[in-house]
């Protein structure tokens, strides 16, 4: 019996094998009204645990992220998000456990706040709608305030202004939020400007907004304290975030944690004042007039995915090379090399890494495959060689070797063999080109940082010559934007030689007609933009490096045909001489060079590729029309121009086979052989798997982002920050992270450490099966408690806004697709997927009904109808306002559309007002700033006139007249280029609210798993005073917000501030 009861016990604590998990990536946490359970999200999931430490038992187990819980003031029940379909809506799960219920229907992100006091109902946030009343610009940045039913039901709008982290006090009188100002990275850390969050209350009878704090940095996530007359909060006063505690009426804040290098995350309180909070991962809870205690957790839970997954290798490749004998393909997928049979489908996976690899090549003689992989802390660059002499294909060998070609602690990448295969060219430390000789391992440099320079990895081009003595490379000339092409000696000795000199942009060169000549991208004659640094159209030219060359590309159809028939006969003539291939030496006749230059392409046009017949009479070139990319000719001696092959595909790249017979073709994730003569398209059949092994590869992006971050931020400084302390302290998470929204949180995290804007990441869910809420533009009386929904106002150019159909204000839609709409049931459960699709309104007007047919519209497209309603009404309040004397122009971001609208409003329908209102609130960036600064600050110099009347003046494509602008913490990037520029060269004044330092470059990246983005700047920008503008704030000459509670009346007090200060300018 005692054997039984040991072997029992045996199989019991091998049931337990996978228990014991110390957690160490918990968020989300929130502590129960009674204090004795925590609920907190990891992997992915909800768990509690006891207040006093213990082991965590899962509340839900499903395979979407569930996380934000929020307790009921009993107890009782849990809200929080889930993305079950497609989106994050509210749920409802008991608090012991149990079937999850889904709350909300409609397809925006919805997150729960709170219950309110009776736990009859959930505040919570979304981006649905505005009320009609609201004059506060239409962004999906700023969540409005919603509450519904915990059984779920019709939705009800509290706050139509933004509202986060939302608590009620004790007799639901007031309510206690965040504020949200506009978009940036929600981890970001340290930053002290405009757009940092501060602690707002609502008082709900008065309708008063009253903002408490006062730090200039971050202050969140707000408690009443038990007798309402104060609230803890989390705020970076000290540093970092830490608990705070302040009266409602203001003044000092109390600090309750001292805790330093990371911040305290996600504050809850129970009844009787315990609070709880995340730091470092890990759970905490403080009492009244004690210290944080740290919860002690493990948890039992088995995973709920499998770490190794099979993946599909079908499409969606990348970084294409053919094989000298055109009989197989390799490419990149998801960070390895493929090899695949160009007919046959036979698909070779030949890397097996975690790392990434990128841009493979073949050996001149196909024997090897040439590639970087980043691996060992930097990129390096690897061949893999067929090991057995009777397999000559890769993508059917079984056995094959690699050997680390250039490995050292420098990047390594892009390599390219030489034509002859005995060196390879490869970039170093991303602005440097080398050779490295393959013989003797010696290298040599042919290019610095002088002339070239990166914004991210593998971003550089360049191309041997035929003979392998030349390299054609992408020159970026010190000081000046415009790219040019370069040439220069492979054998590092001779200068580096500007082939073009436009000043406009030159790029992607290639050898063509066997190195007597190349072929180049460049702008100069393609239509641009009307914004100077918007984008332009593009065209393929030819320069010839002998006059020979060049006079015989001259030829006619006729003459060339009669040299090419006299050439033939010759050599059928010379038959004495032994036939010896031999590939003559590029010459380059220098005198005369710029000159033998021509336009190939007999259009502009949007170019993604081009290459040239091996006999130079033909060009074959990808280019967008009409929707998509196309591959077109040009006969290049009669300049015949069709279009070879519709492919209407996004871009794509091109490269001949060995003997330039056929073109090898990728575009859309695909490759395809295509015979020119015939425009015969065969795809290459692409039929692979690999096994994914999920946490290496998350642990190789890690590292990933946080070496790129070290190499490339734009400036050795890193706005201060011990970068390489924070690696370990952010790579201990890697064995808890449970999914990609909680992967490229934590980058998110990290990257907030440098206090920069243009940094984070995000995760890219697709659900094609999710919720899609539909639109039928109309707003909807809030106070309409009856069944169906009362329309407020019909949108203009909406569903509902047609001549055909007579419905008004006032009248109530009564039921959709002949389904009654009850009192109990939100409209987006009517409404969801019905964009694009006939839909039947029922509509009655007293007691008078009809049918009505239409189809709904995406709430994208809703989105942009109530941009432009809010265009009007602003307009027609500066008309009003001004008495006609003045204009307005909104700018919603930094391009040429933008700009076009700028100009015909402001150069057409306000031509003679004296003024311009420039408004660029929530300008979320591009490029143009130079622009619209050259185009405000024009001055006449010359009138054309006769004595009776003026007819024009110069310049006539700039405002000579005053202007002036309005801002907001909102303008981003671009946006804040404007802003500071606008002040700085004096052209008017600025009003609104001070612009955070944001202007500064891009620098985004999709991570080989390409769901994940992520980026932090890779080159900043410096103003007048030599320094760069990164948080340099730029504070408006008037300063004035739009009040809450008078911005939801209808007013925009930013606009009539603008607008009486223009006209004491125009002397009105």
């Amino acid at each position: 019996m005692r054997k039984l009861s040991m072997l029992f016990a045996g199989l019991f604590a091998l049931t337990q094998l996978p228990a014991q998990i110390n957690p160490g990536w918990l968020r989300y946490s929130a502590i129960s009204p009674d204090g004795k359970t925590i609920v907190f999200t990891y992997k992915g999931d909800l768990y509690r645990v006891p207040a006093a430490g213990g082991t965590a038992t899962p509340l839900t187990f499903h395979e979407a992220h569930d996380f934000m819980p929020v307790w009921s003031p009993d107890g009782k029940n849990i809200a929080f998000a889930s993305d079950r379909y497609g989106n994050f809506d509210v749920f409802v799960i008991p608090a012991e456990g149990g079937e999850a219920r889904r709350v909300t229907f409609h397809s925006a992100q919805e997150m729960p706040y709170a219950f309110t006091n009776d736990g009859k109902n959930i505040l919570f946030g979304g981006v649905r709608q505005d009320a009609a009343s609201n004059r506060t610009f239409p962004t999906g940045s700023q969540p409005e305030l919603y509450k519904v039913s915990v059984n779920g039901g019709r939705v009800e709008q509290v706050l139509s202004t933004p509202a986060e982290e939302v608590k009620l006090s004790s007799n639901g009188q007031y309510i206690i939020y965040q504020d949200k100002k506009g978009g940036e990275n929600s981890w970001r850390k340290h930053h002290t400007s405009s757009i940092a969050r501060d602690i707002w209350v609502y008082d709900s009878k008065t309708g008063k907004h009253n903002k408490i704090t006062t730090f200039n940095g971050e202050d969140r996530s707000p408690v009443f304290t038990d007798n309402d007359k104060a609230f803890f909060y989390l705020s970076e006063e000290s540093g970092s975030f830490n608990v705070h505690k302040m009266s409602l009426d203001g003044g000092k804040s109390q600090q309750l944690t001292s805790f330093k290098k990371h911040p305290v995350r996600f504050l809850s309180k129970a009844d009787d004042g315990t609070l709880c909070f995340s730091y470092d991962g890990e759970l905490y809870t403080l009492k009244a007039g004690g210290s944080a205690r740290k919860v002690a957790i493990t948890i039992n839970a088995d995973a709920k995915n499998n770490n190794e997954r099979v993946v599909s290798v079908n499409s969606g490749v990348r970084d294409m090379a053919v094989s000298p004998n055109g009989k197989e393909v390799a490419y990149i997928f998801r960070g390895e090399v493929f090899v695949s049979s160009v007919e046959g489908g036979v698909t070779k996976r030949i890397t097996n890494t975690p790392e990434q690899e990128r841009l493979v090549s073949f050996s001149p003689d196909g024997k090897t495959l040439l590639y970087a992989s980043e691996r060992g802390n930097s990129w390096k660059i690897y061949e893999t060689r067929k090991v057995r002499n009777e397999e000559p294909y890769f993508y059917a060998s079984t056995v094959l070797k690699e050997t680390a070609v250039i490995a050292n602690n420098n990047e390594n990448y892009q390599p390219v063999y030489s034509p002859d295969g005995k060196e390879i060219a490869y970039i170093e430390n991303r602005m440097t080109l080398k050779v490295y000789n393959i013989a003797n391992k010696q290298t040599r440099t042919l290019l610095t940082d002088q002339e070239l320079f990166s914004m991210g990895d593998n971003d550089q081009y360049f191309q041997w010559s035929p003979d392998g003595k030349w390299i054609l490379f992408d020159y970026a000339v010190p000081g000046i934007a415009p790219g040019e092409v370069g040439l220069v000696s492979a054998d590092g000795k001779g200068k580096v030689i500007n082939l073009t000199e436009s000043g406009f942009n030159d790029s992607r060169a290639k050898w063509i007609l066997g190195g007597k000549a190349m072929l180049w991208f460049s702008n100069r004659d393609g239509l641009k933009s009307v914004a100077q640094s918007g984008g332009a159209q593009a065209d393929v030219y030819a320069m010839f490096f002998t006059q020979d060359a060049f006079d015989k590309f001259k030829l006619s159809k006729e003459d060339a045909a009669l040299l090419k028939e006299m050439e033939e006969n010759k050599a059928k003539a010379d038959t004495s001489k032994k036939k010896e291939v031999k590939k003559d030496s590029v010459v380059i006749d220098w005198d005369g060079l710029t000159t033998r230059k021509t336009k190939l392409t007999i259009h502009s046009s949007q170019l993604s590729d081009a290459l040239v017949s091996k006999d130079g009479e033909n060009l074959y070139y990808l280019t967008r029309f009409e929707r998509g990319v196309n591959l077109w000719t040009t006969n290049l001696r009669t300049r015949e121009t069709k279009m070879l092959l519709p492919l209407n595909a996004a871009g794509g790249s091109m490269v001949w086979d060995k003997d330039q017979k056929n073109i090898f073709l990728m575009a859309n994730g695909g490759i395809s052989k295509i015979d020119p003569n015939s425009g015969k398209r065969d795809m290459v059949g692409i039929n692979g798997e690999m096994t994914l092994d999920v946490a290496a590869e998350r642990q190789f992006m890690f590292e990933h982002v946080w070496r790129r971050t070290k190499e490339t931020f734009y400036t050795k400084t890193m706005h201060g920050v011990n970068w390489d302390s924070y690696k370990p302290d952010y790579e201990k998470y890697l064995p808890h992270i449970g999914n990609n929204y909680e992967f490229s949180e934590m980058l998110s995290e990290l990257l907030g450490e440098l206090n920069v804007s243009h940094s984070g990441s995000s995760y890219g869910s697709f659900n094609p099966a999710g919720d899609a809420t539909g639109s039928l533009g109309a707003f909807y009386d809030q106070n309409y408690k009856g069944p169906g929904y009362k329309i407020e106002e019909i949108i203009k150019d909406g569903p509902l806004d047609k001549a055909d159909i007579d419905v008004k204000p006032g009248m109530i839609i009564e039921a959709i697709d002949g389904e009654t709409i009850t009192a109990d049931k939100d409209l987006a459960q009517y409404l969801n997927r019905k964009a694009g699709n006939n839909t039947l309104l029922l509509i009655a007007d007293g007691a008078t009904k009809k049918e009505v047919t239409l189809k709904p519209i995406s709430m994208g497209e809703e989105s942009g109808l109530l941009y432009k309603r809010w265009v009007r009404k602003n307009q027609e309040e500066v008309d009003r306002l001004s008495n006609g004397q003045l204009g307005y122009v909104h700018i919603p971001g930094m391009n040429d559309g933008a700009y076009r609208t700028t100009y015909e409003e402001v150069m057409g329908k306000y031509a003679n007002r004296k003024g311009i209102v420039v408004d660029t609130r929530f300008n979320g960036g591009g490029d143009l700033v130079a622009d619209l600064a050259m185009f405000l600050s024009g001055k006449k110099f010359m009138d054309y006139t006769t004595d009776t009347r003026s007819n024009g003046y110069e310049p006539n494509f700039r405002w000579t007249k005053p202007s002036i602008s309005i801002a907001n913490e909102a303008n981003y990037s671009d946006g804040h280029c404007y802003a500071y520029a606008y002040q700085e060269l004096k052209l008017g004044k600025l009003v609104g609210m001070p612009v955070p330092g944001t202007c500064t470059f891009a620098g985004w990246e999709s991570l080989q798993d390409n769901s994940i983005r992520w980026g932090v700047p890779p080159l900043g920008v410096k103003g007048a005073q030599k320094q760069y503008l990164e948080n340099y704030q730029t504070n408006p000459d008037i300063k004035l917000m739009n009040e809450y509670d008078i911005v939801i009346k209808g007013r925009d007090q930013q606009l009539e501030a603008a607008v009486r200060e223009l006209l004491k300018e125009i002397g009105n």
